[in-house]
């Protein structure tokens, strides 16, 4: 492989966006940042929507921003999707997967098609928002009833930008309604839930050329959008710096998602009951991963609490005591916005726990309860699996959190490798790269580059193992 390659990686988060440009050659990574905009979701009539058009000025304002470049990746949260009618028009605002459509779908669709079946053919986590879910929850509506095509959010801006229909594979297998092992959509599971099989685009691999951006968007140069792993943690995975496979990664913003790599799903009982998913990732790889909370109820606090120093909270909390409070932060009643505050001091009584009494307290509580759901997901990760872990390394936003990798080291009683922040573009603009023929190899060879050009922080455990298995006692769960 020679040469060098400019390309840009959109990257849409839950809270924020941004485009990103890389300047990739054989040894040489460079990343810089050349838009970033805001992800505020707005409800219209009692249903949450996020904001698609705004985010789709932001991706082009950023795109001009970015100059001339050879490709473009577009990678987004998962599980949700706008809805097209048979001229391509959308047919509204995508509705967010917090909104409260979906409450309690989850539980009678398993009970009509049977859970065991769900994860046999899915292999994927029962979370409330599955687009399964989001899809049964919208029967008989006269938007879904006209539509002529769903697409997910990455494919939808690629759409957008390209005039191209398709369905990228790992965030297709988010939906619930896509067959890891095969790489296909589930069409026998579509029919029985009483969905379209129609709606679902072709579904295409990361590398694949998805076309030129049309001349009507107005983008310097003849840039081509490449599919990557367009969802989000497919693309943060491939821009893990690990070397080896005895690993477990975290990428940790809003969401953690928290697993290991796996070259086939495991789709086991035992699987099922701890809520583990399997999705696909690049080069045939299965992201075999437990979502965890997040930063979520960070992030809502700090709503809550208005003007505060995040830097000085931190410092504070790194001050109270160890474990004086954890809370199950899987529990539901996190997921929506709000209140969040209230809703932990609320937790903290309902289990017997002491209530927080300062923002610092409660930012303590919610590390804590966090860096404890991290040990939980690796340590079970490793018991479903066999696979053994020598590190964990944290990627996103969450690996600027000292507190939490220490806390997190701590936890697992193993190593945390924190960073890259930037984890997600730089997978994106990794797998351009390969595509354009900039880079070459596989998955080890592309996370080579990384650990020649990206900074990590290494946060060793302090041997507090037994304090943290007795914490993870107190809310039930296992050691």
């Amino acid at each position: 492989m020679s040469g060098a390659a400019r390309v840009a990686a959109v990257d849409l988060g839950a809270s924020s966006g941004r485009v990103m440009v890389a300047e990739v050659a054989p040894g040489r990574l460079e990343l810089t940042s050349a838009h970033r905009f805001g992800n505020e979701p707005v409800r219209v009539a009692g249903t949450l929507h996020w904001d698609i058009l705004a985010l789709y000025r932001g991706v082009l304002d950023g795109l001009r921003a970015a100059g001339e470049v050879a490709g473009i990746g577009v990678d987004t949260w998962a599980v949700d999707y706008g809805l097209l009618d048979a001229t391509g028009a959308l047919l509204g605002n995508p509705v967010h997967y917090r909104d409260g459509r979906t409450d309690g779908v989850g539980d009678r669709v398993a009970g009509r098609l049977g859970a065991q079946r769900l994860y046999a053919t899915t292999g994927l986590q029962h979370l409330p928002f599955n687009t399964l879910y989001q899809l049964v929850a919208a029967a008989g509506t006269p938007q879904l009833e006209s539509a002529h095509r769903l697409l997910l959010i990455p494919d939808l801006i690629a759409y957008w930008l390209t005039g191209e229909l398709g369905a990228e594979v790992t965030n297709a297998s988010t939906t619930q309604l896509y067959d890891p092992r095969r790489r296909a959509w589930a069409t026998d599971l579509m029919a029985d839930a009483g969905i379209r099989a129609e709606l679902f685009a072709p579904l295409r691999e990361p590398g694949t050329r998805i076309g030129p951006v049309l001349p009507s968007v107005g983008l310097p140069g003849d840039p081509a959008v490449l599919a990557v792993g367009s969802h989000d943690t497919a693309s943060a995975v491939v821009g893990v710096p690990a070397a080896g496979e005895h690993f477990a990664y975290i990428s940790c913003g809003t969401w953690s998602l928290v697993g290991v790599e796996l070259a086939a799903p495991v789709l086991g009982e035992a699987s099922r009951r701890a809520n583990f998913t399997n999705e696909s990732g690049v080069d045939g790889t299965i992201r075999y991963l437990r979502n965890v909370m997040g930063l979520w109820p960070l992030q809502e606090s700090l709503r809550a609490w208005g003007a505060v120093e995040l830097t000085d909270l931190l410092r504070r909390a790194a001050g109270e005591p160890a474990l004086g409070a954890v809370v199950d932060l899987d529990d539901p009643a996190f997921l929506p916005p709000g209140d969040m505050p209230a809703r932990l001091a609320d937790a903290c009584r309902r289990a017997g726990e002491p209530v927080p009494a300062t923002p610092a307290a409660t930012v303590r509580c919610i590390l804590d309860s966090l860096a404890l759901a991290h040990h939980r997901a690796v340590a079970q990760a490793q018991r479903l699996t066999g696979r053994h872990v020598d590190a964990v390394h944290v990627v996103g936003g969450g690996a600027r959190n000292a507190l939490l990798c220490q806390l997190t080291a701590d936890a697992c009683a193993l190593p945390v490798l924190a960073g890259p922040i930037e984890a997600t573009a730089l997978g994106n603009v990794l797998v351009q790269a390969r595509a354009l023929g900039v880079v070459g190899g596989d998955l080890p060879a592309l996370r080579a580059l990384l650990r020649r050009t990206q900074q990590v922080v290494r946060y060793e455990p302090r041997g507090t193992a037994p304090a943290w298995r007795a914490a993870a006692r107190r809310l039930g769960w296992e050691d």
